[in-house]
């Protein structure tokens, strides 16, 4: 799901860079407001195992690869601006250190997967949580694989429309919605199964260690 560089045109990161700066920018504020000396190794921790995860992809046919992230695990334990500082974080050391996802498609991978993935999770976990905990929390992670897919999908798939030559000719990403929809977006609504799970297990495995901690 990191989108390399040379697949998104200048009209689509432009912009995104712009958005993304601006989140980046809150984020920044709400974490040096919120965070504290007790949450900072558990998130931490959790950034770390996020960091594995995404370095962790499995090749699909077609060229593409799925893996899980832990967005969220992240959201539900610590919060939508945490997470997504986290994740852009680990994103961007992706993109310097090891070239998985491009410095351009930076922002649209963190808008996709920090911000969007993030703050869907933390809803579900919000709007489902005093119903039935287990399956806010598995519902949190799977949206926070399956929606970042989605506007990754579309992202890629919009490009031919958005930057061609005079012919038509896409000068940048090649396929369009009707290829990178289900390429994309299916074997990550599998991966999100995944997701749920890992999102259900971290969750109360942290909330064990914490409350043996404080």
């Amino acid at each position: 799901m990191h989108i390399p560089d040379g697949f998104i045109s200048p009209q689509t990161y432009l912009p995104a860079s712009a958005v993304a700066a601006g989140l980046w920018t809150y984020a920044a504020r709400r974490v040096k407001r919120d965070l504290d000396a007790d949450t900072l190794p558990f998130l931490a921790a959790c950034t770390a195992l996020s960091f594995v995860l995404m370095m962790v992809a499995l090749p699909l046919p077609g060229g593409t690869t799925v893996h899980a992230a832990g967005i969220g695990l992240l959201a539900v334990s610590f919060g939508g601006w945490m997470a997504f500082l986290a994740i852009s974080l680990v994103l961007a050391m992706q993109a310097l250190l090891f070239g998985d996802g491009g410095i351009t498609a930076l922002p649209i991978n963190a808008l996709a997967m920090g911000f969007i993935g993030s703050f869907a999770a933390l809803a579900a976990w919000k709007a489902l949580g005093r119903w039935n905990q287990t399956i806010a929390l598995f519902l949190a992670g799977w949206l926070s694989i399956a929606l970042p897919a989605l506007l990754v999908a579309l992202a890629l798939g919009v490009q031919p429309l958005i930057a061609h030559d005079a012919q038509g000719a896409p000068l940048f990403f090649p396929f369009g919605l009707a290829v990178t929809l289900p390429a994309v977006v299916l074997p990550h609504l599998l991966v999100g199964l995944a997701e749920g799970v890992l999102s259900v297990l971290g969750y109360r495995y942290l909330t064990r260690l914490r409350s043996r901690l404080a």
